[in-house]
């Protein structure tokens, strides 16, 4: 029996936290679906077309430890607007929303492209300050070179790109509940996010 909880919303909302932290809770598996991205934008640095980097894409590279770059995320960012990449990644998400026991994919477009059946979809944002100020202390604590005003500018400059996309474009499915972190913890934001799959999941789970 399946049971998928799609997450959606932009960089840095926590949407990340909360879905580890639902998976864990609940005993379901996890998928970042940015790190597919990620793991393609990476291969595009170093010079594979973006198209092709999608379709030869292996679960295994979803494990490299340098996904999390800033050069990384922008190039993952750029890729995403390529509707032949996404169609490359679509199937591999719908696979792994639709296994036995639960699953929970947090991305851009899962409560409305990759999984528009989902029993439970959820919208995380927060303000672009409230973001940039987390990717920020983030990326310093890792030892980035990097500026508030830099954090900032790149925040809006993904949310626009990721709105925008012709394909697949970054909004609230018109079912989902919307989740605003901009004045929660993450244990708050992780408590009200389970309470709400709570509510739908089936008593069998």
């Amino acid at each position: 029996m399946s049971f998928t909880v799609a997450i959606d919303g932009p960089a840095a909302a926590g949407k990340g936290t909360i879905s580890k932290g639902i998976a864990a809770h609940f005993g379901f598996a996890h998928l970042d679906t940015g790190l597919l991205y990620r793991a393609v934008g990476r291969r595009t640095l170093d010079g594979t077309a973006p198209i092709e980097a999608a379709q030869v894409l292996t679960a295994e590279e979803l494990e490299q430890g340098d996904l999390r770059t800033a050069e990384i995320a922008q190039a993952a960012s750029k890729v995403a607007v390529i509707p032949e990449v996404r169609a490359a990644l679509v199937d591999f998400q719908r696979a792994f929303a639709r296994r036995a026991g639960g699953a929970v994919l947090d991305g851009r477009d899962i409560g409305t492209v990759i999984c528009p059946e989902a029993e439970v979809k959820l919208f995380v944002t927060a303000s672009a300050e409230v973001r940039a100020e987390r990717r920020y202390l983030e990326l310093s604590a890792k030892g980035a070179d990097v500026t508030r005003d830099q954090v900032l500018a790149d925040v809006r400059e993904r949310d626009a790109r990721d709105a925008e996309r012709a394909t697949a474009p970054m909004k609230p499915a018109e079912d989902a509940v919307l989740l605003d972190t901009s004045d929660l913890n993450a244990d708050a934001a992780l408590a009200q996010a389970l309470a709400l799959v709570e509510r739908k999941r089936p008593a069998t789970f």
